[in-house]
């Protein structure tokens, strides 16, 4: 990202740019600012924009090789081609021969880093991974936006935002724009604040009935399933949800056995800090064998569902009865 605002301020831009990953809301945040940098808001003639697959790599390419009318650039945004997932070894060999004039912006959220295409972005372009932040991030971005409304906010009530609205940076900004209604006369968030107006995700909700389950208070737990479902929510998404969050502790119980601390542990599995944190209070009532054959279960569960052997809502119920005996 530091290389991304260095090229945005001086203006020396890449030929060619690949945003990647998880979070959407920095992915456009960084579109849309390469955009405004790159052509000026009204020049409509030097932008063009393809989006999703069956992209025609001919008419792309053939795009790229126009001039641009009467300014610096040309700039050609490309969104969810899956060019980074198939071989697309035409406009890998075509970037080193575009004018100097095109720009090429790539907005995907998955991409093999074997590919060809990848490869060629890599040496003769920018290419920026913007996944998931992490704990500290997320509180030092949403206190410089409290911080701009000249509010502030209580410890308490920053860690309970955060654990109701997930790392999710575009769910966080919604729900930080109502909180920054709710409390539009105060001077300071408080957490009666944000326990009146905020939404608890559905994955926070899952860990509300998993941490049920874990203390074996199973009409809590039941009751809880019960609510996601007359929210809407389908069985299979939270058999799915279930799933991660025991695979989850297996994952941060098994590196925590092996000695490594809660730092390590979260770059070894990729997850933000504060889940690691989570998982690993919850996984403490639990040994690595049992957590295993709880995830095997699910994958069971799952099973038996495709296969016609039980209804998925039923599936599910008996999963929580089972692990809250």
């Amino acid at each position: 990202m530091k290389n991304l605002n260095e090229d945005i301020k001086t203006g020396n831009f890449k030929q060619v740019y690949l945003l990647y990953g998880e979070e959407r809301y920095l992915k456009n945040q960084y579109k849309n600012r390469l955009k405004k940098a790159i052509l000026p808001e009204d020049d409509t003639m030097n932008f063009s924009a393809y989006e999703g697959k069956g992209i025609d790599v001919q008419q792309l390419i053939a795009q790229a090789d126009t001039l641009p009318f009467f300014a610096e650039h040309r700039l050609i945004l490309i969104e969810d081609s899956g060019f980074f997932k198939k071989a697309c070894p035409e406009l890998a060999d075509y970037l080193p021969e575009m004018p100097q004039e095109t720009i090429l912006l790539f907005v995907e959220d998955d991409v093999d880093k074997r590919s060809k295409l990848f490869k060629a972005v890599k040496e003769s372009g920018r290419v920026a991974e913007l996944g998931r932040q992490d704990e500290k991030t997320l509180t030092k971005w949403v206190s410089g936006m409290i911080h701009k409304e000249q509010k502030k906010i209580t410890a308490d009530a920053m860690n309970r935002f955060l654990e109701m609205a997930g790392d999710n940076m575009e769910n966080i900004a919604q729900e930080l724009e109502k909180l920054l209604s709710y409390t539009l006369d105060k001077e300071g968030i408080e957490l009666a604040d944000v326990e009146a107006v905020c939404t608890v995700t559905t994955e926070n909700r899952i860990f509300d009935m998993l941490r049920a389950v874990a203390e074996k208070r199973q009409k809590q737990a039941l009751d809880l399933y019960y609510d996601l479902l007359s929210l809407k929510e389908q069985p299979m998404r939270i058999l799915f949800l279930l799933a991660r969050q025991f695979n989850q502790m297996l994952q941060v119980k098994d590196l925590r056995e092996q000695g490594y601390d809660s730092g390590a542990i979260a770059q070894k599995s990729g997850l933000a800090p504060f889940i690691v944190k989570r998982s690993l209070s919850q996984a403490g009532r639990f040994s690595v064998e049992k957590l295993r054959g709880i995830v095997e279960d699910c994958v069971k569960a799952e099973e038996d569902v495709k296969t016609g052997r039980l209804g998925d809502r039923l599936a599910v119920e008996m999963l929580i009865v089972r692990f809250s005996e």
